[in-house]
């Protein structure tokens, strides 16, 4: 039994690939709101959101004929998103820290929580993630709201698996918290 891979392709980024100026437009109003949250979901501040979603476009625009439909357009271009969301937190300077080279206090993964009491609405629960530290909001997000796997996480932020799950953990404890204190 042979498998093929069925390759679709995108009308507008083949419109793009063409120069036609109106598929750019409509490319853009088509992955621009979704690109720019979750730029801000990484970069929590809405001039940093704004610059990275301008920059991704002109980037992936001018490497469309680089874009080979091994992926979705807009996979590939969230790619692009995250990278430079990343990017402004570390010219930031607030970096993640390796957990493995600091000393890590005794934690258990397993605290029971009565999660059926917290009945927060969307809204709020996505407020107290904009209150975590960078590192621990960047790997909740990508990992709950992106879809990542710490795997992949670890790779896209150049740090280790270990501390990727121990950033996740700490950054779910740390958001339950705020969502229990109502801050």
């Amino acid at each position: 039994m042979e498998l093929t891979a069925n390759i679709i392709r995108d009308e507008l980024v083949e419109g793009c690939k063409r120069g036609d100026a109106q598929c750019f437009q409509l490319l853009y109003r088509k992955y621009s709101k979704a690109m720019y949250n979750t730029s801000l979901r990484i970069v929590n501040n809405t001039a940093d959101a704004e610059d990275v979603l301008q920059e991704s476009f002109l980037d992936a625009f001018r490497s469309l004929h680089d874009f080979h439909y091994r992926s979705t357009f807009g996979a590939w271009l969230k790619k692009i998103v995250i990278n430079k969301s990343i990017n402004i937190l570390r010219k930031r300077r607030h970096d993640l820290i390796d957990m493995e080279s600091t000393e890590l206090q005794d934690m258990t993964e397993d605290e029971p929580v009565d999660e059926a009491a917290m009945q927060y609405r969307v809204d709020e629960v996505k407020k107290m993630i904009t209150r975590l530290p960078d590192g621990y909001r960047t790997v909740l997000s990508l990992y709950l709201l992106e879809g990542y796997d710490h795997e992949e996480i670890s790779q896209i932020l150049n740090i280790s698996h270990n501390t990727v799950r121990t950033q996740y953990v700490r950054a779910k404890q740390k958001l339950l918290t705020l969502i229990k204190q109502g801050v």
